[in-house]
């Protein structure tokens, strides 16, 4: 399977304009932003969790990134609710579940093979935050004034994944949980929208891509 593999383009991801498509497991869903591969893939996802569901035990061999969009995240290492970030790299394992239901943005198959960087953070109310940095890659949270111009070169490209709020960019308007991806050497040209955004933004992991 191969979704927005082209790591060269301009990718986007509406998501109002995108269906949930059933997993292996039962009460799981997802949204497919980019894939390479089948069921074990490099791949970012939306995924929605029902009340009660769970996937099956597995280990993370390329790594696994998320954030949780709504509800609560679980597994043996406790209860993530909304608004946690989690890294587990490399060779980690676990069962996740939940009881009360849970959508999470999740990142699989794109660490360092030698990253053992484990992340469990609880978002706060800053306006701006790090929520990882190493030498490949930044992971941030970010907060742009209503009507606010963003530009920015991008040697190693970017993902923005809009929280709140939302802009224009491209002659497209993206808003809540919508998704873009531009490639390393493009710049980011953007306008915020009239309520502001608060965006979670990724740059620099896609140097090796192209």
């Amino acid at each position: 399977m191969r979704i927005n593999a082209d790591f060269s383009q301009r990718a986007a991801v509406h998501f109002d304009q995108t269906d949930w498509v059933p997993s292996p497991a039962p009460g799981v869903e997802r949204k497919m932003l980019d894939r390479i591969g089948a069921e074990v893939a490099r791949a970012t996802t939306i995924v929605r969790f029902a009340p009660g569901s769970a996937f099956a035990a597995h280990t993370h061999d390329g790594g696994e990134e998320y954030l949780v969009l709504d509800g609560v995240f679980q597994d043996e290492l406790g209860d993530f609710p909304t608004g946690s970030y989690v890294r587990n790299p490399p060779t980690s394992s676990h069962t996740p579940a939940t009881e009360p239901g849970a959508t999470i943005l999740v990142k699989l198959h794109q660490f360092d093979p030698a990253d053992r960087t484990e992340v469990r953070r609880s978002i706060t109310g800053k306006s701006e935050e790090t929520l990882f940095a190493d030498a490949h890659e930044e992971v941030r949270l970010e907060s742009w004034a209503a009507g606010a111009q963003v530009t920015r070169d991008l040697p190693g490209g970017i993902e923005v994944f809009v929280l709140e709020g939302g802009f224009q960019e491209g002659g497209d308007t993206f808003s809540r949980w919508d998704w873009l991806r531009l490639p390393p050497g493009a710049r980011l040209e953007l306008t915020v929208g009239a309520e502001g955004a608060r965006v979670w933004v990724k740059s620099g992991h896609l140097a090796g891509m192209v």
